[in-house]
């Protein structure tokens, strides 16, 4: 490449870098929460999928968790469909929970109420996440 053309892509070189996905440094995977609840709303949407669900806490009020999950794209490799869950269902949720509290977390396992898997988990040794 010329000398003179150089500085006009030299910008560009570092948008990888600048765009690339963040890690899951702010969940605490070390500590999983299990979370029974009802589906508020199931969002199927890039760059991360949610799950907003419905879960009483010890006081038996309910407190509402945002559960982030990975792209549709992945999600879909591992048999999730936009019309996998709906508002109403009743399921179970494996998360690791913000490291700084509230009521979120990215999604590890999901369940119906009954136990049956929903979707595939991913591979540990992958180190990917729903």
């Amino acid at each position: 490449m010329s000398r003179v053309f150089w500085p006009l892509f030299a910008p560009f070189a570092m948008v990888p870098t600048a765009f690339a996905h963040h890690s899951p440094v702010m969940f605490d995977q070390s500590q999983p929460v299990t979370l029974t609840g009802t589906v508020r709303e199931f969002q199927w949407t890039n760059p991360h999928s949610y799950i907003q669900l419905v879960v009483k806490n010890a006081q038996g009020q309910d407190e509402e968790w945002n559960v982030e999950m990975a792209a549709p794209t992945y999600l879909y490799n591992l048999g999730w469909r936009p019309g996998t869950l709906k508002s109403g269902d009743e399921v179970i949720l494996t998360v690791a929970p913000l490291r700084k509290g509230g009521n979120g977390g990215l999604l590890l396992k999901a369940t119906t109420a009954d136990g049956k898997p929903i979707g595939r988990t991913p591979n540990a040794a992958q180190g990917a996440s729903l």
